[in-house]
């Protein structure tokens, strides 16, 4: 068993599409019509063929309250890795990301946490030396 697919809840997938590979740099893999929406993934470059990122509708009112929530308590949705935390969150901060928790070091780790514009907290993270 393996994973394939995570997703995190966004208020506009095109919004969504647009910060998720013009900032971040994932890649789209899949958009597929859905109804009134779609069902759209984005990869690593680095790992066309691993988990998917699905850039799910944040219609569901269980969806909107759960990201909501997560967002008040500033919980991230989810964490990338990355490999030197502050080299990214300076190059994010350089388009205009805004970051909840710049990168600072926690344990064996350096993380920083970010509003990914549609709704979200996200979290990067790298190994400290």
């Amino acid at each position: 068993m393996k994973i394939a697919y995570t997703s995190v809840f966004v208020q506009d997938q095109d919004k969504a599409l647009a910060f998720y590979t013009e900032v971040l740099g994932f890649v789209k893999k899949v958009e597929v019509p859905v109804g009134e929406h779609r069902w759209l993934t984005v990869v690593s470059p680095e790992d066309p063929d691993g988990v998917e990122l699905v850039l799910e509708p944040r219609e569901h009112p269980v969806a909107i309250a759960y990201t909501e929530g997560l967002v008040a308590d500033g919980i991230p949705a989810t964490a990338f890795v990355v490999d030197d935390c502050a080299q990214e969150a300076a190059r994010l901060a350089a388009l205009g990301v805004v970051f909840t928790q710049p990168a600072r070091a926690v344990g064996p780790v350096t993380t920083a946490v970010f509003d990914d514009t549609v709704g979200n907290l996200l979290q990067i993270q790298s190994m400290n030396d």
